[in-house]
């Protein structure tokens, strides 16, 4: 799933070399945590947070909804 979110979001930025995706584990739950450049924020996050939550109801429909995860934005 990273690397799709990674493909996902390098379509959207404007500094696609400055994109980090982490993943690990916290209270029993996946986190990707997203940083980006700071003039990307606001394309990633999206006018009333529509990017990243369509961004989630991706992510979860290639995990069959099996996963519980948290897309964390990093300034």
């Amino acid at each position: 799933m990273k690397e799709v979110l990674e493909h996902i979001l390098k379509g959207i930025v404007k500094h696609p070399e400055d994109l980090v995706v982490m993943e690990f584990e916290e209270e029993g739950k996946k986190v990707f945590e997203i940083i980006v450049n700071e003039e990307d924020v606001g394309q990633v996050i999206g006018k009333d947070g529509r990017t990243i939550k369509s961004i989630k109801i991706i992510l979860s429909s290639l995990s069959n909804g099996t996963e519980e995860f948290t897309l964390r934005v990093v300034r």
